[in-house]
């Protein structure tokens, strides 16, 4: 019927409601789109691309080692930075989205990216000339080294795959969060919460699978065929990725955003020495119909300065051509750079607890040490003792939104259960815990070995069984169960759509600065304690060296932030759900009005 009105001849006012019918396709076409049907193709891309690499991560030093004859410095030193590269390319992946190219397509580039660089690194191990010639004892230092076209190999397919992973990292929760958001909905922070929680279920359920099936396939199968399992697996993810692409909400990039921020600050520079009106004055500002602020916030009141109006007598149209013109920012772009430094301080506090809990090398030395005989013959993998963080992260999730969440919530009257400040913060206490379980336990681990006499002896077992590590282990996974999937939650609420893929790669982001200073920390704590002559807390030798004291001092770093937490909370404020500058489902009441009477005039010729 619609597609008939817009070929009829327009011979009356009538002809003003075309906007309403194209309102209406739109929203009938809206109403086919998104939800639980697009989660199978959004989840399953990131889930495959994380059981193609995380595994790899794990394994990948054995390959460098045994294949390329890196020594172990080298080899570790490699790992490093391609885990950095891979922390901090979603932030510019999300700029990227948000800014340029939008969410699905990052994604479906990053997808594409991710499997060349799996292709690639396929090829490494299929073609002879893709590494070294095979030698029996590669750590001798006797063996050839890889040549400069070898090297640009390997290190294509690692960039390839840092990358593609960025590309899809930053946009995959949130693209998944648009297919559900919908502000009009009284339960909608319900049904973001649930989607959050179980989006990080499937995710650590992959890991776990990465971590165990992927490596034991690699080890047992051999490279070539590994990789190329894996490469499988991520041309899958590709395909199914694509195969959802008519019933995706699609949010549109902000062509502009980061010249935006810029331009709020220029502009508040600018007009640095002129005088805010008072508080409740809000005409003085300029702002866009299209959207519900009409006067900025209180907080980082300075910044106000940007889109006030000189001249408020001067008639102004909401218009971008305009605010340019006479350079002024609008209270929507002033919001948005308000959004990205008041959470700042909050997104600090993240990066001491990535610091605490991503020290898994170290449990790897405690657990070679121990008895890991889990019955009978069967002994757990020194590696794979962060199985139990994951396991609790995925099992507490569950019974958190399933049983607890509705319990809470009588009591809270949140709808959450607890609130974003409450969840992060109870992850940070539950990080202090951790740490402190794993200096007892190192340290009852240290007397048993001196006792027996194997001070002098590491690679002998300790009579302790390794299983005193699954409880720090355990207290991990349910500290990130609180902290991470908090601030994640926490992020996405106080950033608008536009900007959404920004917000939750902060995560990222803090966990990447988490694992430079990590490497500062170990680095140097093993000079300085080694100082004198005396042998390191971190020495090679577990049994000689002070690893007890290095994880007291982690606790207390974990101690000091829980209290720098609370401060920055109380400074932030309360959570507000609603973002008070959301796009066009938050017009004013006069646009609002406008379609109204739009929308009864069609409904008039229709009956007519």
């Amino acid at each position: 019927m619609a597609h008939i009105l817009f070929k009829l001849p327009c011979f009356s006012s009538f002809c003003a409601s075309e906007s309403s019918i194209e309102k209406m396709e739109s929203s009938f076409e809206t109403a086919r789109k998104g939800g639980i049907r697009t989660m199978p193709f959004i989840i399953a891309n990131e889930a495959l691309l994380r059981i193609s690499t995380v595994g790899l991560h794990v394994i990948m030093i054995i390959y460098l080692t045994s294949e390329y004859h890196f020594d172990l410095a080298t080899g570790t030193s490699i790992l490093l930075g391609w885990e950095a590269a891979s922390s901090f390319m979603p932030i510019f992946g999300a700029f990227l989205a948000d800014s340029f190219l939008g969410r699905f397509v990052l994604i479906g580039y990053g997808s594409i990216i991710t499997l060349l660089g799996l292709c690639l690194l396929w090829l490494t191990a299929s073609l002879d000339q893709g590494r070294p010639p095979h030698c029996n004892n590669p750590l001798s230092g006797d063996c050839v080294k890889p040549n400069a076209g070898q090297l640009s190999l390997l290190f294509s397919a690692l960039l390839l795959m840092s990358i593609g992973g960025g590309g899809i990292g930053a946009c995959s929760m949130p693209f998944g969060a648009d297919q559900f958001d919908n502000p009009q909905n009284p339960k909608n922070q319900r049904v973001l919460q649930t989607y959050f929680n179980w989006y990080y279920v499937v995710l650590s359920i992959s890991i776990l699978i990465s971590m165990t099936v992927i490596v034991y396939v690699l080890q047992k199968a051999g490279w070539s065929i590994g990789f190329g399992i894996l490469a499988a697996l991520m041309l899958s993810s590709t395909i199914m990725f694509f195969m959802g692409i008519k019933i995706y909400i699609m949010i549109d990039a902000k062509k502009k955003l980061i010249y935006d921020l810029i331009k709020v600050v220029a502009i508040t520079w600018k007009n640095k020495d002129l005088d805010l009106p008072p508080l409740g004055n809000n005409e003085n500002y300029y702002y866009d119909k299209n959207f519900k602020a009409v006067s900025p916030t209180k907080r980082l009141r300075f910044l106000n300065k940007a889109c006030l109006i000189k001249t408020p007598n001067k008639e102004l149209k909401s218009n971008e051509a305009k605010a340019t013109e006479i350079e002024l920012c609008t209270v929507q772009q002033v919001e948005e750079l308000k959004a990205l430094i008041k959470v700042l301080p909050i997104w600090s506090t993240g990066i001491p607890i990535a610091i605490s809990i991503h020290q898994q090398s170290f449990h790897v030395f405690q657990a070679n040490t121990l008895d890991r005989r889990l019955a009978g013959n069967f002994k757990i993998p020194a590696p794979s003792f962060g199985v139990f963080a994951i396991l609790t992260l995925a099992i507490w999730i569950a019974l958190y939104d399933r049983i607890l969440v509705p319990i809470i919530s009588k009591y809270t009257k949140n709808p959450r259960g607890l609130s974003y400040h409450q969840r992060m913060g109870i992850g940070l206490v539950i990080s202090c815990i951790a740490a402190a379980i794993a200096a007892i336990v190192e340290m009852i681990r240290r007397l048993k070995a001196i006792d027996q006499g194997l001070a002098e002896h590491p690679e002998v077992l300790v009579n302790m069984s390794a299983m005193w590590l699954i409880p720090q282990n355990c207290l991990v996974g349910l500290a990130e169960a609180f902290n991470a999937i908090g601030q994640i939650e926490f992020y996405y609420s106080q950033f608008p759509k536009s900007m959404a893929s920004i917000g939750v790669s902060l995560f990222s982001l803090g966990k990447a600065v988490g694992d430079l200073v990590a490497i500062v920390i170990v680095q140097a704590t093993k000079n300085i304690t080694k100082r004198g002559g005396k042998v390191s807390w971190l020495d090679n030798n577990i049994n000689q060296g002070h690893l007890d004291y290095y994880y007291w001092m982690l606790t207390a770093l974990c101690v000091a932030n829980v209290f720098y937490y609370l401060l920055c909370s109380w400074a932030y404020g309360p959570c507000d759900d609603t973002k008070i500058w959301y796009e066009t489902e938050y017009k004013n009441k006069e646009v609002e009005e406008e379609e109204k009477e739009k929308d009864i005039v069609f409904e008039k010729s229709i009956a007519a």
